[in-house]
Order: structure tokens, then sequence, then C-alpha cells
């Protein structure tokens, strides 16, 4: 069974950073895209970041360019999305997804395994 556990949301002013972790279990985590999303209240859920299968890939979208990093760590099963200079539209409920893909594909392709969110709360 795939389980995902998000950690490391909560209250930072707005410049501030924050790192979120993934901590996946329950299937082979090399041959997994991972994603990150978010949905902010009244908002639909946006892909933010993912990394494909191998971690070969990394994808953003453009307001977080610059300013989010993913990044894999195998040993540990464990996604992370580093975010900086972070802005109040950035609030939202953060959610990491997993799903089986070919090397090199996990934007905009659909993700089946979700995680329970974590809370982000940018402040002004």
């Amino acid at each position: 069974e795939v389980q995902l556990v998000e950690s490391g949301g909560g209250l930072v002013q707005a410049g501030g950073s924050l790192r979120l972790s993934c901590a996946a279990s329950g299937f082979t985590f090399d041959d997994y895209a991972i994603g990150w999303f978010r949905q902010a209240p009244g908002k639909e859920r946006e892909g933010v970041s993912c990394i494909s299968s191998s971690g070969g890939s990394t994808y953003y979208r453009d307001s977080v360019k610059g300013r989010f990093t993913i990044s894999s760590d195998n040993a540990k099963n464990t996604v992370y999305l580093q975010m900086n200079s972070l802005k109040p539209e950035d609030t939202a409920v953060y959610y990491c997804a997993a799903e089986p893909k070919p090397p090199g594909i996990c934007w905009g392709t659909p993700f089946d395994s979700w995680g329970q969110g974590t809370q982000v709360t940018v402040s002004s």
C-alpha cells in the first residue's frame, strides 16, 4: 500500500523559509515520480513541483521558480520541497503525490496516491 506522509508546514512571515518533507513507503521509490501540489481556500488544487522517477528531472510552476527547490533522498525514501522567499500567496495546504512513471515524466500528468497534506501559512 502506497503511503505518503507530509510534514514541515507551519506559519512563517513573508520572506521566510520552510522545508516540506514527504516520507514515502509501500512502493519501489525509484520507479515513482513524486509531485507537490497545493490548494488554497476557494481555489483549485495546482501543481507546484515534481521530480521524475530516479530523480532525473525536476519541474516547477512559474510562480515558484527560483524560490522553491525539490529534491529526493532515495536512502530515506523522502522527497523535500525547500521553499524560500515565501509570499502570502503561497499560503495553502500542500500535498505530495506519487505515481509510477517513466523517467523524465511527471509535470502535467495524473497522480493517484496522495498524502494527507500539511498547512503552510505565510503572513504579510
